[in-house]
């Protein structure tokens, strides 16, 4: 049976880069004690969500925290799908960025956010991501010996076009790191995620930071997990914690046959 024990981590997020680090490595232990075969981090797990934060904790791929998540990764024997943190190219640039490594430690790809968050709600939440960041331009999907598995980036998630590409790539579990706010949260948070499930017949997770009221950005936290069935599996509140699940990613075929949602597609037209 195809069983990946997965391990979300909703964790607070502090101004101390170090500290942060520090904390994800505490929550990956005592996931690793469960014997967990993948963790997941937040979106920003290192950094607080703010756009002027992002070029002054920016590394360069291979930096301080690189080596630090791969480390983890190998010493725990985990695959480790760690969040995004603000990365920086050789030109300058600004990324918001998921890497992730194999039981070994090994890089086995990165995701870079292709849609950037600048939104402007009445009332609401104002953001623009673009102040600081660059967009990606790279559908993602990692190959694991559990299959084939996609990363979005929170807003990623939003452009049903994505999702499918990912999908038609062979992914079975679409993993996505996100920060959604005290207004999108509560609003579309679990119907995306079902939304997604449903309409590829994959798992969906969702990974988010613990809520800080005091924080600059307030996140929603709610992580998720959803069955290709569109069931919810389970569900964190808003405090930080882990949440610990086996997913059967053979359901995935069993609800693909059932239900030939993606066979019956009408490719001669679309």
């Amino acid at each position: 049976m195809n069983k990946p024990k997965f391990a979300l981590i909703q964790m607070h997020v502090e101004e101390d880069k170090l500290k942060n680090m520090v904390n994800a490595s505490e929550f990956i232990k005592k996931a690793a004690e469960q014997d967990i075969d993948i963790a997941v981090l937040p979106e920003m797990f290192n950094c607080p969500y703010k756009t002027s934060n992002f070029p002054v904790y920016a590394e360069e791929e291979g930096g301080e925290c690189y080596s630090m998540l791969s480390e983890l990764a190998e010493r725990y024997g985990i695959y480790l799908f760690a969040g995004t943190m603000p990365e920086k190219d050789n030109e300058g640039r600004v990324f918001n960025t998921c890497y992730a490594f194999d039981r070994k430690g090994n890089k086995i790809g990165k995701h870079r956010k292709m849609h950037l968050f600048d939104i402007a709600v009445e009332g609401g939440q104002h953001f623009r991501e673009s102040e600081t960041l660059t967009a990606g331009n790279t559908v993602t999907v990692f190959e694991t010996e559990f299959g084939n598995m996609g990363v979005a980036i929170c807003y990623d998630f939003r452009f049903p076009e994505l999702s499918r590409l990912m999908v038609n790539e062979g992914a079975k579990v679409l993993i996505v790191p996100a920060a959604f706010n005290m207004t999108t949260g509560p609003a579309h948070w679990e119907v995306l995620f079902r939304s997604r499930a449903i309409d590829n017949q994959v798992y969906t997770i969702g990974t988010a930071p613990a809520r800080d009221v005091d924080s600059c950005y307030t996140s929603y936290g709610n992580s998720i997990i959803v069955s290709p069935w569109g069931e919810v599996v389970a569900r964190m509140d808003e405090k930080e914690g882990l949440l610990i699940e086996t997913l059967d990613l053979d359901y995935v075929e069993k609800v693909r046959r059932e239900l030939p949602l993606l066979a019956h597609r009408r490719k001669d037209l679309y």
